[in-house]
């Protein structure tokens, strides 16, 4: 049956996979992004199918579209940009949630709210459980997208509670995949890059800071089985439990690109998380979900997404 599906940050990074793999599945898609720092070419090929609708739009203004089911993705994902105007992180966060959670409720659509392991700071619990409450800073640098994050979770269990919203609410760990921005700031596309250029890699601290990398087709995955439960299981961790090293992932980019890149340390950033890995025992109970691409070949797809750009900003040049 085709269900007209909203994506908001539809033409981010994770966005408009979203939106690609809903059109494939047949569905009605519209596409509402602010390009605060989403690309437009991401979602350029998807522009002439006619059941993909653009739309420019701020979340953080309320606004009403009849759909079935609205997937909240907006919001600034990496340090690089939600530290570059926090309280307008924060806004987004809250205020766009909050609209979002008001549209679902007047039209009746099931939302699913796009949460992060950031909710659980820098956590003393490893791995991470979803019935870990956290260690966050509430006043450190982080804290506009943690905190704001932690109560976008917070306004979205209340409209299920008070006014019957049917939500879901899933907690993404590092994901990566084509369609990156370049200049988010995180490790893989900081790494991929460095390395196709020749540049000295940057690690931040001394390298044995661990973090678990999920594809980015996995993730959508995940997303589209949790839309379709009939009920509501809680927030559901979304992320691959192999946990590595940075330093280690540093060393793959090196080697799928071919580099001479060496590796630079510098300082670890204030309140960044020394080890981050989902338990992801629930996705498997309740979606029959895991993740199925291995990095090697995730990060080779990464590695020539990256690698076009790189060819493609020269030719223009």
């Amino acid at each position: 049956m085709r269900t007209r599906i909203l994506v908001t940050g539809g033409a981010g990074f994770l966005g408009s996979h979203l939106c690609e793999r809903l059109l494939d599945g047949g569905h009605e898609v519209v596409c509402l992004d602010n390009f605060f720092t989403a690309q437009r070419r991401n979602i350029e090929h998807l522009l002439d199918n006619h059941r993909f609708e653009l739309v420019r739009h701020d979340v953080t203004e309320p606004t009403v579209i009849e759909v079935d089911q609205i997937y909240h993705l907006a919001c600034p994902a990496s340090p690089v940009h939600y530290q570059r105007n926090p309280v307008r992180t924060i806004r987004t966060a809250v205020e766009g949630t909050l609209n979002m959670l008001d549209m679902a409720r007047e039209v009746g659509a099931r939302i699913l709210i796009a949460s992060t392991s950031e909710v659980y700071g820098d956590p003393l619990e490893h791995p991470q459980r979803e019935d870990y409450w956290g260690h966050v800073n509430p006043v450190g640098p982080r804290a506009c997208y943690d905190e704001g994050k932690r109560c976008a979770e917070s306004l979205t269990v209340s409209y299920a509670r008070q006014y019957g919203v049917a939500t879901r609410i899933v907690r993404i760990f590092n994901t990566y995949g084509p369609r990156m921005h370049e200049n988010d700031g995180r490790v893989v596309s900081n790494f991929v890059l460095q390395a196709l250029r020749g540049q000295d890699i940057t690690i931040y601290g001394d390298g044995e800071q661990t973090r678990s990398f999920c594809y980015a087709s996995d993730l959508i995955e995940g997303f589209m089985r949790m839309m379709a439960q009939d009920e509501d299981p809680g927030p559901v961790n979304l992320g691959n439990p192999a946990e590595r090293t940075i330093g280690n992932l540093a060393e793959l980019a090196i080697e799928l690109t071919g580099s001479s890149s060496k590796l630079v340390q510098k300082p670890l950033p204030v309140d960044d998380p020394t080890r981050r890995c989902p338990n992801i025992d629930k996705a498997k109970r309740l979606l029959d979900w895991q993740p199925q691409v291995s990095i090697e070949e995730g990060l080779s797809h990464t590695i020539r997404y990256f690698q076009a750009l790189l060819d493609e900003t020269r030719g223009d040049g």
